[in-house]
């Protein structure tokens, strides 16, 4: 098959339906439907046997917007609140290790995952970046994939009820940025594809995620390219993104998706109680609402949990600075329990 064909034939039909998806979810008002709605219905494509891909090629784009979308999260007034919780980044940190370690035992010894997929399926949170080194590492992709997806969604739902159950509303709100200008823009992407190469020479997992997640970090961070990434970018990137993982159960036994579905359940009801708990003990600790502790400890979507953030008024700042927080300590803390799996 010529790579015309396999452009009409697979890319483009696996790319329809993932926007068909997308806009379905989206009109029932399902969560994160950019990139559920295309998760699920190039999912449901693949194991019905249709021929679903993603070149590498925007495969690799969609990671630089993504990689750039994250570090976007990382401005001046981010730092700043996260400068002054030191109490609670610890007390994230501590669940963020209780929960890796927990959800891994359970997926290793409940549901016989493999020491690298197990580590990559418990990992609470960073659901592009641990798809990205699935990718490049001897993983069950499709089984990481459903794990941590069905985490993002059960999350989704479960936080509001979560709060609501609390009874605490908040007040606070957080400063609308804007969008990246395109002089900003020009000189983010050359970067990132620039660092990117290079941690790809080192052979350091995702690299070109990685690599504009440095990139864009510290472009926000010093407000020299202040702004999101625009939402059209980011939209597209989702939803390729999501139809990345939908193609990912071509070629799975379909056996093993309950199984897979029932251990992401499992995992993210442990992840769930961990952060209630780490929450209500941080909440005496810092004088904050345990609702806020909540939104901050998730491990959700940024995206997805900010957004709750700023609806419900409780400290948008003080969520985001923790959920960049917790993207660095599992960006520095996965690639050492890699190493570690490799050589045990």
């Amino acid at each position: 098959m010529t790579a015309t064909d396999t452009l009409l034939r697979e890319v483009l039909p696996t790319l329809l339906i993932g926007a068909a998806g997308a806009t379905i979810f989206w009109l029932v008002g399902f969560p994160a439907a950019v990139l559920t709605g295309p998760a699920a219905a190039v999912s449901l494509a693949t194991l019905l046997g249709l021929r679903t891909a993603i070149p590498p090629l925007l495969r690799d784009a969609v990671f630089l917007v993504l990689g750039l979308q994250i570090g976007s999260t990382v401005t001046p007034e981010v730092i700043e609140t996260a400068l002054a919780w030191p109490v609670s980044l610890l007390m994230l940190t501590a669940t963020l290790i209780v929960v890796l370690q927990s959800a891994r035992a359970v997926l290793r010894r409940g549901f016989g995952y493999d020491r690298m997929t197990a580590l990559l399926a418990a990992t609470p949170g960073h659901l592009s970046y641990v798809l990205g080194l699935s990718t490049d590492l001897a993983a069950d992709v499709p089984r990481v994939a459903l794990v941590q997806s069905v985490r993002v969604l059960m999350l989704t739902l479960l936080v509001p009820v979560l709060i609501a159950l609390w009874g605490v509303e908040g007040t606070a709100q957080l400063a609308d940025r804007g969008e990246s200008s395109a002089l900003s823009l020009a000189v983010l992407f050359p970067l990132a594809l620039g660092l990117g190469l290079i941690f790809r020479r080192l052979s350091i997992p995702a690299p070109l995620l990685l690599g504009a997640m440095a990139v864009s970090a510290i472009g926000h961070g010093s407000d020299l390219t202040p702004g999101a990434m625009p939402a059209w970018m980011t939209v597209v990137a989702f939803v390729c993104m999501g139809a990345l993982i939908g193609t990912r159960f071509r070629g799975l036994d379909r056996r093993g998706l309950g199984a897979a579905f029932l251990a992401g359940v499992v995992t993210t009801l442990i992840a769930c109680a961990v952060a209630a708990a780490g929450a209500w003990l941080a909440g005496g600790l810092v004088g904050l609402p345990p609702a806020a502790l909540l939104l901050a400890f998730a491990p959700g979507g940024v995206e997805v949990m900010a957004a709750i953030a700023i609806e419900t008024g409780l400290e948008p700042a003080f969520v985001a600075a923790h959920h960049v927080f917790r993207l660095v300590v599992l960006t520095v803390l996965v690639p050492i329990l890699i190493a570690r799996v490799r050589d045990g």
